[in-house]
């Protein structure tokens, strides 16, 4: 509804604006104006509704690698990321058999290059949202991959462990084309030191956050409300990271750690 104001009108809603300015005036405050410039603030703290997943490949052998690994510790107490991190194996022919490397972990990188389109793998590597990567050197360009991607999300599916901790649920929504994976990452929270002793880094304590353990896939998102069974836990004090995949370009639709 559109309403019309008469000329009588109009004067006294003028004359109602004038004393409202006068009072604010009187308080010490002041109408703004197209001549005052204005000067709000951007927020420094980023505030993520959806976990943002940092997924970093290294090498306890690989003399790049601990800057990489300490570089994820910096960005890891931000609201709204997780860390993980996979030990790879191929390093070891420098003369140090990496502690935490799986031959499975090395198959996820090469699958990320494949869904990345890159042309080799490089270590460190550290992949965001399954969506990008960067390299395990550049802090900067981290930080500001990890807000370009918490913005990303558009209403994922829900993920929720159920009280008996043996069971998860994921939500409805819109699956992506190819349908997408439920994966679960157990990983041992915190910081753990090697010594290394032979090879690159021979002499040296690395400091690794939040090893993976595992990976197993728990079956099929389809965009329905589907419960799953979560995998035996390997030791005490292990976590796991629930992250729903998109199979055709692995892209992470969302995740939650338990």
């Amino acid at each position: 509804m559109v309403v019309k104001l008469s000329p009588m009108n109009l004067r006294g809603w003028m004359t109602g604006a004038a004393v409202v300015a006068a009072g604010l005036a009187a308080a010490g405050g002041a109408l703004p104006s197209e001549a005052q410039p204005s000067r709000v603030h951007p927020v420094a703290r980023t505030v993520r509704a959806e976990p943002v997943v940092l997924e970093l490949f290294t090498a306890q052998g690989c003399a790049g690698c601990p800057d990489a690994d300490r570089m994820v510790e910096e960005v890891a107490d931000a609201s709204g990321v997780i860390v993980l991190t996979y030990g790879v194996d191929y390093w070891d022919y420098l003369g140090w058999p990496d502690t935490f490397a799986r031959p499975e972990f090395a198959e996820r990188q090469h699958a990320y290059r494949q869904a990345l389109q890159l042309r080799s793998v490089s270590t460190p590597q550290v992949v965001i949202d399954g969506h990008r990567q960067v390299s395990g050197t550049r802090p900067p360009e981290l930080r500001q991959a990890i807000d370009e991607e918490s913005s990303r999300r558009i209403f994922p599916p829900e993920i929720e462990f159920r009280a008996d901790g043996d069971r998860v649920g994921v939500g409805s929504g819109r699956p992506p084309r190819g349908g997408a994976d439920v994966v679960a990452v157990t990983y041992t929270p915190g910081l753990q030191s090697v010594v290394i002793d032979r090879g690159d880094n021979r002499g040296q304590t690395v400091h690794q956050l939040n090893v993976v353990r595992d990976v197993t896939r728990l079956g099929d998102w389809t965009g329905r409300s589907t419960l799953f069974d979560l995998p035996p836990v390997l030791e005490d004090g292990d976590a796991v990271v629930v992250m729903i995949q998109a199979r055709s370009d692995h892209r992470i639709l969302t995740a939650a750690r338990r």
